[in-house]
C-alpha cells in the first residue's frame, strides 16, 4: 500500500493524517474518504482546477497527465511544472510517501520514495 501523508494545514487538517491508499485510488478520494476536505468544484470530472497540487518529489512515477488536464491546468493559479490536479492522480502500486503542503488557495504535494518495511 502507499502512504499519504498529509501536513497540518489550518483549515483542512489541522493535526496532519497519515493515511494508507490502494491502486486505483485518486488521490482526491482518499482525502475525502479520511475527512479531509480538498476543494473539488467540478466533482472529481477534470473540469476545474480546486483540486489543484503541486508535487515536489517524484512527479516522475505517475502516469503522465492527459491533454484535458494539462489544459486545465494552464489556467490554473500557480502553475509549476510539476502542477496536476489531484482528481487525475491515480495511486500506484509504487510504493510512495506522499507529503502534502499547503498555501493558502491550494494544496500542494511532495512525494519521495519510500521503502516498505515488510
Amino acid at each position: 500500500m502507499t502512504q499519504i501523508i498529509f501536513l497540518p494545514h489550518e483549515e483542512l487538517c489541522p493535526d496532519g493524517a497519515v493515511l494508507e491508499a490502494e491502486k486505483g485510488e485518486t488521490v482526491l478520494d482518499v482525502a475525502l474518504k479520511n475527512g479531509i476536505g480538498i476543494e473539488h468544484a467540478c466533482e472529481k470530472v477534470c473540469a476545474c482546477t480546486t483540486c489543484h497540487v503541486i508535487i515536489r518529489e517524484g512527479f516522475d512515477a505517475l502516469a503522465e497527465s492527459d491533454e484535458l488536464e494539462d489544459d486545465l491546468l494552464d489556467k490554473a493559479w500557480g502553475l509549476e511544472p510539476e502542477s496536476r490536479l489531484s482528481c487525475q492522480v491515480i495511486v500506484t502500486d509504487e510504493d510512495l510517501l506522499w507529503k502534502f503542503l499547503s498555501t493558502p488557495s491550494t494544496m500542494r504535494v511532495k512525494t519521495t520514495k519510500h521503502k516498505s518495511t515488510k
